[in-house]
């Protein structure tokens, strides 16, 4: 049973996604208990391989009340936890014209463990998201006149 904490719900809309996978965070002790009361938004965040690395950037947690001088900086570069095979097809697969690295959901696996949802996306252009959306309308439309038929 998992436990979503925040999601990047604008991911879907400006993005094609590709691929996905699970990454581990490192988060230092008063990130994990603002993360615990949900104090996390993934807005505008997105990640790159550096090296044998996997950064995380512009993550926002805000800083827990009651950690007082342990508090570190909200919007800092946080290293994602993932195999070094994971990391290698991860750089391939980025290297390609247009791709890129973005986290879709944070959320606490079934034993407690901070994951986050990473995705290899490629960007929608403005074209792209009029059709999804007269796609959505026209399968809406076709509902409505599916139930009113029986």
């Amino acid at each position: 049973m998992t436990k979503i904490i925040a999601a990047n719900r604008k991911a879907g809309r400006d993005y094609d996604i590709l691929e996905t996978m699970e990454a581990g965070i490192e988060l230092k002790g008063s990130e994990v208990k603002s993360v615990r009361a949900g104090n996390v938004s993934l807005n505008d965040s997105f990640a790159r391989v550096e090296g044998n690395e996997v950064i995380l950037y512009n993550t926002h947690i805000s800083p827990y009340a009651e950690a007082s001088y342990l508090n570190v900086e909200s919007t800092r570069s946080r290293k994602l936890l993932l195999h070094r095979n994971q990391i290698r097809k991860m750089a391939g697969r980025l290297v390609q014209k247009g791709h890129t690295l973005v986290p879709l959901k944070l959320y606490f696996n079934d034993r407690g463990f901070v994951k986050v949802e990473l995705a290899i996306c490629k960007g929608k252009k403005t074209h792209d998201r009029r059709e999804d959306v007269k796609r959505r309308e026209t399968d809406l439309a076709i509902r409505r006149m599916m139930k009113n038929r029986r």
